[in-house]
């Protein structure tokens, strides 16, 4: 959501920041059905302060017997009334229709971000590990006989379909481990409070952080209206939906660990084959609601965050910045980090850690109380994952592969499989 007065004080300015997503010029559009608004609410309160010297004259010409006047003066109140009421109803429908205007326009990128289109245009910013040097062709996750045996895609998609799988023995403990292991690693270590959400949530929640209205389709709804969240970014940043909450209580940062729904909607024919793009699959999310002045600090502490848990796997990766075409609706700067992937012979995402400014506060109306008692402010709110389990579940699988076709696992993930230190060639932890 934008600030309506930024726009109407410099148009030029936002409609050239809108520029570098693609976007045509919108603050004409804008700025007319605001001034349509305006005009509407200044010719309502010219109307009821008439309406209030006729009401007192009534009175007046009434006590005077001046019976015609008394007449006009009544006709003229009851004209007023009528058209302050349906001035007021313009008011609100131009004002329902910039809120719906505003609702999906998305955010101004920084000026740090690179320009460009697309992915091709994103700008590597550091790079950790060396891709191993394999005696052998390396397989993608799905091939590999230590994942097969309990990666089993055939029974998913009799159960629901197609982008769905079936983890059981080693696949599914090392999924949990996983999982298990970078909330640990972001509670102990990176300060994170761990936190469990409802995966269904309401309409107003989606609002709040700008996967609706004008992305539902990307999403799942419930016959009774409820959404099956896309990632845990929706209930943990809605935490403050509405509320003004103290400056000494800020940041916040929260982690879960949920199931995740996303329809796919316009990737047909795009990463088919095994688990990298699913319908339902886990994430370990993070979100950090602050205050403006720390959040680009915060945006470098949790690409941290997210890095050291790739680090600590052993798995190579490189963290890039999205350019201004690339980055999602609601985000003003965005780092992916995209892990190595020897199977597919390149790197893909598996983290995005995005700052957001006051963009998704503006739409929960979220703001904080400055401890100087100054007038509150909207606070800043930040996500990213850390991480995608099922892709980090690849991406060890891949880079662990041998082969006899087994899979030596990550020193750190031991202590969670009770010290195994690899998955045999027949799916087993040993």
């Amino acid at each position: 959501m934008h600030d309506i007065r930024a726009i109407r004080e410099n148009p030029a300015a936002f409609d050239a920041a809108l520029s570098r997503r693609g976007l045509s010029p919108i603050s004409p559009i804008v700025l007319a059905i605001d001034e349509a608004r305006r005009a509407r609410i200044t010719e309502a309160e010219t109307a009821q302060a008439e309406q209030n010297r006729a009401s007192k004259e009534v009175g007046a010409a009434k006590a005077r017997g001046d019976e015609p006047e008394f007449e006009r003066l009544r006709a003229l109140v009851a004209e007023k009334k009528a058209e302050i009421a349906r001035l007021t109803e313009d008011a609100k429908a131009k004002d329902k229709e910039l809120e719906t205007l505003l609702l999906q326009v998305p955010n101004l990128p920084y000026a740090d971000v690179p320009d460009g289109q697309d992915e091709g245009d994103n700008v590597e910013i550091r790079r950790w590990g060396n891709p191993r040097n394999f005696s052998f062709q390396p397989l993608e996750h799905y091939e590999i006989p230590a994942a097969k045996a309990g990666m089993d895609f055939e029974t998913a998609a009799k159960l629901s379909g197609t982008r769905f799988v079936v983890l059981s023995g080693a696949m599914a403990r090392l999924q949990r481990a996983l999982a298990q292991f970078m909330l640990d690693l972001h509670i102990e270590e990176h300060g994170l409070t761990e936190t469990w959400t409802p995966v269904l949530v309401k309409s107003d929640m989606m609002l709040g952080t700008g996967q609706l209205p004008k992305f539902g389709e990307d999403s799942y709804q419930t016959t009774n209206g409820w959404w099956l969240v896309p990632t845990a970014e929706v209930p943990l940043t809605n935490i403050v939906n509405g509320d003004t909450v103290d400056e000494a209580s800020l940041p916040r940062r929260y982690v879960a660990h949920t199931q995740c729904f996303r329809s796919e909607a316009g990737s047909a024919g795009r990463d088919t084959s095994g688990m990298l793009r699913q319908h339902q699959f886990e994430k370990v999310e993070m979100v950090s609601i602050t205050r403006p002045e720390d959040s680009d600090a915060e945006h470098v502490r949790m690409t941290r965050c997210a890095e050291t848990v790739l680090e600590r796997l052993g798995l190579p990766y490189r963290t890039v910045v999205l350019c201004a075409g690339d980055m999602g609706s609601g985000a003003r700067r965005t780092h992916d980090l995209e892990v190595w992937l020897p199977g597919q012979n390149k790197y893909r995402e598996i983290s995005s850690v995005s700052t957001c400014g006051d963009y998704q506060a503006r739409r929960m109306n979220a703001r904080f109380k400055p401890a100087d008692g100054g007038k509150p402010q909207f606070v800043h709110t930040l996500n990213g994952s850390g991480l995608a389990v099922g892709r980090t579940l690849i991406a060890v699988i891949e880079n662990g592969q041998e082969e006899d076709g087994s899979v030596t696992l990550p020193e750190a993930l031991r202590p969670y499989l009770r010290g195994a230190t690899q998955v045999t060639s027949i799916g087993e932890l040993a």
